[in-house]
């Protein structure tokens, strides 16, 4: 593409470093070459035209920066739990008073059961059946309608339950507790994680345990923000910012050094290529090699490969943000011919149509 008259020239039928070497091998006079930092288009730029200055297009090394910095930020999203102000705990409800004094809650079903069939057996000796009868109408053996007949309360059968009793999980609550607020809920994988521990009881029992706390209503906590919405701040222009979210991004930054670090970082770069000052890159690459931040470390390892583009890119006027609207273009005609057709009737449809 022609980038002074934004029209196309050709189109090459391939991303082969070597279809581009031949086509600018037959045109001597290319003096400067716009493309993004594939290594494809620097090798046959290179090959092909090795008398021209080659440009690195500025909004795919924008995108190749935000892409680093939403990387970092999600390598300490764990920072981002400061944005979030943690809830009081509520009162824990004192425990109701059981007027009958029994051991066990009313929404036992153990505890239930017996207060019932109690009930059931005194109703009937109430209106004056026999203990036989009782025994016939309830289906129930002799020595059953004895204990709850001989019983004036049924809080008396209740003595000698296994209610209270020490079990086997108790020296492990602790670490499913703890792991429990940290946020992993799977019954199984508690099971197993105790189970090197010396816990020998049953897989039954630790689930039987963490149903309650399943079952049992939480509190209501913010989510702190996505490492994209963040990564977004640090992007955006300062000024543009609303205070609320210049607030929220201070906060990280001093909860956390290296979003602090990488917030300076991008904002450098960002001021390299608006005001094109590419001579400034190789003192950006040194800085960022001293910070913690293994993802524009490779960003700079990158850039290194290609500086010479990159800094003609963050210099010179040229870009080939023009080309993105004709490749777009391109897809629109492929999809309307269903990508049935070859790439010699592609190629008239582009070029003549311009």
């Amino acid at each position: 593409m022609d980038i002074e008259t934004r029209r196309p020239v050709d189109l090459l039928p391939d991303r082969e470093a070597s279809s581009l070497a031949a086509w600018l091998a037959a045109r001597p006079g290319v003096e400067v070459i716009c493309r993004d930092r594939a290594p494809f288009f620097a090798e046959g730029a290179t090959a092909g035209a090795p008398q021209a200055v080659q440009v690195a297009d500025r909004w795919h090394l924008w995108h190749n920066v935000s892409e680093a910095a939403e990387r970092a930020v999600a390598q300490h999203r764990r920072c981002l739990r400061a944005l979030v102000t943690a809830p009081e705990p509520d009162p824990e409800p004192a425990p109701e008073e059981d007027s009958s004094g029994s051991p066990w809650p009313t929404s036992h079903r153990f505890a239930d059961r017996t207060r019932a069939r109690h009930a059931d057996v005194h109703a009937l000796l109430e209106a004056g059946h026999s203990r036989r009868s009782v025994q016939r109408q309830l289906g129930m053996t002799w020595r059953t309608v004895k204990q709850l007949a001989d019983a004036a309360r049924p809080e008396e059968l209740f003595t000698g339950q296994w209610q209270n009793r020490p079990s086997v999980l108790d020296d492990y609550k602790p670490y499913l507790d703890d792991r429990w607020n940290e946020g992993c809920t799977n019954a199984w994988k508690l099971w197993e994680g105790i189970v090197p521990l010396g816990y020998k009881g049953s897989y039954q029992r630790v689930r039987a345990y963490l149903h309650k706390k399943r079952t049992s209503p939480r509190p209501v906590v913010a989510r702190p923000p996505s490492p994209r919405t963040v990564a977004g701040w640090i992007l955006r222009r300062p000024e543009t910012l609303p205070e609320a979210e210049q607030l929220l991004l201070k906060t990280v930054r001093i909860q956390c050094p290296e979003i602090d670090a990488l917030t300076r970082r991008v904002r450098a770069f960002a001021v390299m290529l608006t005001e094109r000052q590419g001579e400034r890159l190789p003192d950006w690459l040194a800085a960022v090699r001293q910070d913690d931040l293994p993802s524009l470390h490779t960003l700079a390892t990158g850039i290194d490969r290609d500086r010479d583009a990159v800094i003609a890119g963050l210099t010179l006027p040229w870009s080939s943000g023009a080309v993105e609207g004709h490749v777009n273009r391109i897809k629109m005609i492929k999809r309307q011919m269903y990508g049935r057709a070859g790439f010699n009737l592609l190629r008239k449809r582009v070029l003549l149509a311009s």
